[in-house]
């Protein structure tokens, strides 16, 4: 099932959640809703739902514009952070509630609930666990249980809300490959929100990238990694450096002399070099690079992360070395960037919110979303 949302905005008392967003999404495909608390993730995850409607814009699943109808007639499964199992309820009669529900014309027999409940516990690598409860399942386990029952009542589209938020990182390291796997083999069109960077690279077919109620980049994981378009998106994915320059005579200056970087192509101007602490070339000296004092060394898995000061200490950047590294603290490290970018800097209040604004970030209410599936 493809899914378009076309020039949406969302408004609540007044306040923008979402400005003018635009997404296609291919049937099959995995897309990952990407950004911090208040970027519009989850309000527009909503809008896919049918639980919000869109203030400007449309929804369209397929070529049906869906933009006013109920969650129950767009036929959506879901999937959430804290599982919303209910546990009064077998692993079984979890997995079969969706159908269960169903008017009395479309709703299976029972028998018919029961394989495919059985055909979702193998799906799912939960087999002989029919009959326990949610309290006798771990964490993992039931986010399993909620993905069968996601599942189960077919959906056209698969909704994810942040689904291995409350889970430990070995836990979550493991469910992201098996949902991955999960996911090739059904076909479903899935959204799914996180704020996990890691979680979206490894996952999705493409990750969207959102910013206070705006998308920022869409692309694949290499796209967004290795080709951010604004500073935000260079900022949030990954890690980056930072450093203010002058571009001047098609050359990048660090105060009053030249570091060695070709800027034909930019504005002359202030601008901001961003780059990754781990994509540098060290040099012994030079007569244009980037040069500084080391401030501070620390072991960080099998690298050395070194913070220096920069510019007669008035800037401190990050760069990563071999751990064998002879760091020591006030010793002078010269390297040049092998990737990069500069951003010539801009009117920071035109693209600010103004003073007071605050960008709202609705939450998935799980109840809600219950009584919204069966009634």
């Amino acid at each position: 099932m493809d899914v378009s949302i076309q020039s949406v905005r969302k408004e609540f008392d007044g306040f923008p959640a979402l400005i003018d967003v635009s997404l296609g999404i291919r049937s099959g495909e995995l897309i990952a809703l990407l950004g911090p608390s208040g970027s519009g993730k989850t309000t527009l995850l909503r809008l896919i739902a049918g639980l919000e409607h869109p203030t400007e814009g449309a929804v369209f699943f397929g070529d049906e514009d869906a933009s006013h109808r109920s969650v129950q007639e767009r036929n959506v499964g879901f999937v959430f952070q804290h599982y919303a199992l209910f546990r009064h309820m077998t692993v079984a009669d979890n997995i079969g509630f969706g159908l269960k529900v169903r008017p009395g014309s479309s709703r299976p027999s029972k028998e018919e609930i029961r394989r495919r409940a059985s055909e979702l516990l193998d799906l799912v690598q939960l087999s002989g666990l029919e009959n326990r409860y949610p309290s006798q399942l771990s964490g993992g386990q039931r986010q399993r249980v909620a993905l069968a029952r996601a599942l189960a009542i077919e959906p056209r589209v698969l909704l994810l809300d942040e689904p291995f938020g409350a889970l430990d990182a070995q836990v979550r390291r493991e469910l992201r490959r098996w949902l991955r796997e999960i996911h090739d083999r059904t076909g479903h069109t899935t959204v799914f929100v996180t704020h996990d960077q890691e979680e979206a690279l490894e996952l999705a077919d493409r990750v969207v990238v959102m910013s206070q109620g705006c998308i920022e980049q869409i692309g694949l994981a290499d796209d967004v990694y290795d080709r951010p378009n604004s500073p935000f998106v260079y900022g949030f994915i990954g890690d980056s450096s930072t450093l203010p320059v002058q571009v001047e005579n098609g050359q990048l200056w660090l105060q009053d002399r030249s570091i060695g970087m070709d800027a034909r192509d930019l504005p002359e101007g202030p601008a901001t070099l961003y780059f990754r602490p781990h994509d540098i070339d060290l040099l012994d000296g030079c007569g244009g690079c980037i040069a500084g004092t080391v401030a501070a060394s620390r072991r960080v898995a099998g690298t050395r992360r070194v913070e220096l000061e920069v510019g007669g200490a008035r800037e401190r950047v990050e760069i990563e070395l071999p751990v064998e590294h002879p760091a020591g603290t006030n010793g002078r490290i010269a390297f040049r960037p092998k990737r990069w970018k500069v951003f010539p800097d801009l009117d920071r209040g035109a693209e600010a919110q103004p003073a007071g604004t605050h960008i709202h970030e609705s939450s998935i209410d799980e109840t809600e979303l219950m009584l919204a599936l069966t009634t």
